[in-house]
C-alpha cells in the first residue's frame, strides 16, 4: 500500500495506472517519429516535442485516455465482467479517442504533430490499442504474481461470508488473496477468541484489508482490534461493499440503514443530473427520429394481427412516487386483463399475440416510451416503472424497495441488462438489488456502458420477453 494525499492506495493499482499513462505518451511520440520530413530523428523530436510544444499536447492527449478509461470503469475491476466485456469496453474509449483526434484535426490540422496530422494520429492510435490491450491483459498475469496480490481477511462465518469467499476466489483478476477468515476457528467464536485470530493472521501474513461478513455484531466484533489495524494502514470494510463489486448488486438482505447513510454514492450532483437528462432527451429525440419509417408497419401489422388499438396507455410509478401514463406497442390481446386484473407476463404467455412476441423480442414495442422521456417522466437509462398495484405489494414485502424511486425510471437499464425478465417476487428482489447498485454509482460512463450492453442483447435477442 502507497499513501498519497493521507489515503492509502494499492501498489498494483498505481503501478497499472503509471503504466496505461506511459503507453500512451509512448504511443504519441511514436506518432510524432513516424511524421515530418527532417532526416535527423532527435532534431524532429526537439523541434515538435520541446520547442514547438508537442510534449504538453501528448500529455493533454493522455489525460484524456486515462479520464475515458476511468469514465468506463476500467480501472475498476470490481465492475469488468467477462475478457470479452472488457475488450468491449476499451475498444468504445479508442473509439471515442478516435473522433476527438478527428475533432482536433477539423479544427487545427498542425495542432498536435508539426507534420501531416492524420498519418501522425493513425500510427499513434495503432501503437496504442496494441499496447494498450497488451497491458490491459497483462493483470491477469500481474496479480497472480505474490506482490502484487493484496491480502484479505475476512471477518465472519455464515452463508453471507461463504458468498463472498466464493465471489473473491472465483474473480482472479481483482488480485485478492484471502490469507484468513474466521470460519477457520475452531471451538466456540467469542470476542477475544476472533480479536486474537485476526490480529494474529494480520501479523504473520501482512493483511491489507479486512472485510467485515458479520451477522451478530454486537457479541463477537473486535472494535478496539479493527481500529488499531485501521488507523495501521489496514483498509476495513462492509461485506456489502464487496458483494457489490462481485455480483453487480447491493444485497438487501442483512444490509443495515448505517451502510446506505455513510456509503460513498447515492449522490446526485445536479451538474451530473442535468447532463444526464440531456443525454436521455437527446437519445430519445434521435430514437424517435429513426424509428419514425418504422411506426406505420408495426401499427399496421398490429391491427392486423388482433382487433384492438395499436397503443396502450398503463399507469407507472416514477420518480418519488409520481404516477404517470407510460406508452407502449400493444403486445397482448385487448382483453388480456379482462378477467385477471394486474398481473405479471409468464414465460410463453398464451396472451402474448403473434406479432407481439417479434415486437418483445426485438423490443420495438418500447418505442412510444421514447415520448414519455421527452416528456421528462423518464429518463433513457433507469430501473425500469412498475405499475402502481405491483409497487404496493413489492413495497410491503422487499426492504428498501422504495429506494428504487429516487431518480427517474428507464426504459432500459443495469437490472435490464443484468437479470432476466422478472415476474415473480423473488425476481423482484434481486432486480431491486441491481437498481440499488445502479443508483449509487450512476453516471455517463455508466449509462454509456447500459446502452452499449441494451445494443447487444437486441442485436443478439438475449433477455428479451
Amino acid at each position: 500500500m502507497i499513501r498519497l494525499f493521507k489515503v492509502y492506495y494499492p501498489m498494483r493499482t498505481l503501478l497499472l495506472l503509471a503504466g496505461e499513462a506511459l503507453i500512451a505518451c509512448l504511443s504519441f511520440v511514436v506518432g510524432t517519429m513516424m511524421t515530418g520530413t527532417d532526416p535527423d530523428l532527435a532534431m524532429r523530436l526537439n523541434n515538435q516535442l520541446l520547442i514547438e510544444g508537442g510534449y504538453v499536447k501528448i500529455f493533454a492527449i493522455t489525460g484524456v485516455v486515462l479520464l475515458l478509461s476511468y469514465g468506463f470503469d476500467l480501472y475498476d475491476t470490481g465492475r469488468l465482467g467477462s475478457a470479452r466485456d472488457q475488450a468491449f469496453r476499451m475498444l468504445i474509449v479508442l473509439g471515442v479517442l478516435a473522433f476527438v483526434l478527428a475533432a482536433i484535426d477539423s479544427i487545427s490540422r498542425r495542432w498536435l504533430l508539426q507534420g501531416d496530422f492524420i498519418p501522425g494520429a493513425t500510427w499513434s492510435l495503432t501503437l496504442l490499442t496494441v499496447l494498450l490491450f497488451g497491458w490491459k491483459m497483462a493483470p491477469s498475469w500481474v496479480v497472480r504474481q505474490p506482490f502484487f496480490r493484496e491480502r484479505v481477511y475476512v471477518l465472519g462465518t455464515g452463508e453471507r461470508a461463504q458468498r463472498l469467499l466464493d465471489g473473491l476466489s472465483q474473480r482472479v483478476e481483482l488480485g485478492i488473496e484471502v490469507v484468513g477468515w474466521t470460519g477457520n476457528i475452531d471451538g466456540e467464536l467469542t470476542r477475544d477468541v476472533v480479536a486474537n485470530h485476526l490480529l494474529g493472521v494480520a501479523r504473520e501474513k501482512g493483511v491489507h484489508r479486512v472485510i467485515v461478513a458479520m451477522l451478530d455484531r454486537r457479541l463477537t466484533l473486535p472494535v478496539d482490534e479493527l481500529l488499531g489495524l485501521r488507523l495501521g494502514g489496514v483498509k476495513v470494510e462492509e461485506a456489502t461493499s464487496w458483494l457489490e463489486k462481485i455480483t453487480g448488486r447491493i444485497e438487501v438482505d442483512q444490509l443495515y440503514p448505517s451502510w446506505l447513510i455513510f456509503t460513498d454514492g447515492f449522490r446526485f450532483n445536479a451538474g451530473v443530473v442535468f447532463l444526464r437528462r440531456l443525454f436521455s432527451t437527446f437519445v430519445a429525440a434521435l430514437g424517435l427520429l429513426l424509428s419514425l419509417p418504422l411506426l406505420p408497419f408495426i401499427w399496421l401489422a398490429i391491427k392486423i394481427d388482433s382487433p384492438g388499438p395499436a397503443l396502450y396507455h398503463q399507469k407507472r410509478v416514477g420518480q418519488v412516487g409520481t404516477v404517470f401514463y407510460c406508452h407502449k406497442f400493444r403486445t397482448m390481446r385487448n382483453d388480456a386483463e379482462a378477467d385477471t386484473g394486474a398481473t405479471w407476463a409468464t414465460d410463453d404467455d398464451p396472451r402474448i399475440t403473434r406479432v407481439g412476441k417479434f415486437l418483445r423480442t426485438a423490443r420495438l414495442d418500447e418505442i412510444p416510451q421514447l415520448w414519455c422521456v421527452l416528456k421528462g417522466d423518464m429518463n433513457f437509462v433507469g430501473p425500469r416503472p412498475e405499475r402502481p398495484e405491483f409497487v404496493e405489494f413489492l413495497s410491503k414485502e422487499i426492504p428498501y424497495y422504495g429506494v428504487r424511486h429516487v431518480v427517474r425510471p428507464g426504459i432500459t437499464g443495469w437490472a435490464q441488462v443484468q437479470y432476466k425478465y422478472g415476474n415473480t417476487l423473488a425476481d423482484a428482489r434481486e432486480k431491486l438489488q441491481y437498481d440499488l447498485f445502479y443508483i449509487k454509482n450512476a453516471s455517463i460512463g455508466l449509462d454509456f456502458w447500459i446502452m452499449f450492453q441494451t445494443i447487444k442483447i437486441v442485436i443478439l435477442g438475449r433477455g428479451a420477453q
